[in-house]
């Protein structure tokens, strides 16, 4: 595949944070405390890591009860190339690429399984929120670290402000769904025709398929495999200090975990390579945990996040006879 525009445009992002970082790092010092970590704690965190995707997949399964009972091994199968394709490709076109994969194995329609997985992303931002909130009850932040607070409690106004419009968006889509794809026919009509033809139908079966969980059991359901997805998630932060020798509150891994989030989101290299690793460092300095250290500490998160899940999504792959320039086109 011939890199585009957007792959140079998140190396340079990506290269910009890792020169940040590494431009006062001592090798030798970073070789030393790689050395001094203790390895038996990556065995539980990378197990947790794979138990929290594994939520991931029944959730969605889940999600996707209301129009048809999915085989929980394709839901976790596709899931994983997903995030194996996110990490790999630029512009996260792994969502495309779940989209178009369990469409074709469960013979759903495409906007139908993009209504749910827009559904899974709305879980997982009011999962965030209140990891947020939490993090600013129970953590205290040493000296100039009240300026972060003062960001985050801005941002998490901003973010529940942004959640409470995309749930009255979704419901006003499902209750009126007539009027809202006449409305977007109209707004279509400058442009070609073929345009049209393919925005409407999807349009209509994205609204379709938007069930929203509003019955007491399958909402709880999906509550708690949410918690349990985020705690299990979050674990492995606890465990990578812990490894190092680092003793801090959990409220600090919750803090981590916000800035890695917000990483995530910052348009770089496929991996997050240099956004996440810089994230982390700063939340560490929070803690005066610094230099090579918190690079360390950054290097083993993002490692436990990212080649377990990709090997696995690599052996899906090939298991499956599929292709990333493949599965890119269809996406």
């Amino acid at each position: 595949m011939r890199p585009g525009w957007k792959f140079w445009a998140g190396m340079g992002v990506s290269l910009f944070f890792l020169a940040i970082l590494l431009r006062s790092m001592d090798g030798r010092k970073l070789l030393s405390a790689f050395r001094e970590m203790d390895w038996r704690f990556m065995a539980p965190a990378v197990a947790a890591t794979m138990f929290s995707y594994f939520m991931r997949a029944y959730r969605w399964q889940l999600l996707l009860a209301g129009e048809k009972k999915t085989s929980l091994g394709t839901c976790f199968a596709v899931t994983v190339i997903g995030y194996m394709v996110n990490n790999l490709l630029p512009a996260r076109v792994g969502e495309l690429v779940r989209v178009y994969l369990l469409g074709e194995r469960e013979a759903i329609d495409k906007g139908t399984v993009l209504a749910s997985l827009v559904l899974d992303r709305l879980f997982d931002g009011l999962a965030v929120l209140c990891i947020l909130l939490a993090t600013l009850f129970t953590l205290r932040f040493p000296g100039a670290g009240e300026n972060v607070r003062t960001a985050l409690v801005t941002g998490g106004y901003v973010t529940f402000a942004a959640y409470l419009g995309l749930i009255a968006f979704m419901v006003l889509l499902k209750r009126h769904t007539a009027a809202t794809v006449h409305c977007a026919g109209k707004l279509l009509k400058p442009f070609p025709a073929g345009v049209s033809d393919r925005v409407i139908p999807l349009l209509g079966s994205f609204i379709g398929g938007l069930r929203l969980p509003l019955r007491s059991g399958r909402l709880a359901a999906l509550v708690l495999v949410s918690a349990l997805i985020w705690i299990f998630a979050l674990w492995p932060i606890d465990l990578a200090l812990r490894s190092f020798g680092i003793s801090l509150p959990l409220s600090a891994s919750l803090f981590i975990m916000i800035l890695l989030v917000i990483a995530v989101m910052v348009p770089a290299s496929p991996g997050y390579i240099g956004t996440y690793h810089y994230a982390c460092f700063t939340a560490l300095a929070v803690f005066g945990v610094t230099g090579e250290k918190a690079l360390s500490v950054a290097l083993v998160i993002h490692a436990v996040n990212f080649f377990p899940i990709t090997l696995l999504g690599l052996y899906y792959l090939v298991r499956d006879r599929l292709s990333l320039a493949g599965l890119k086109a269809k996406a």
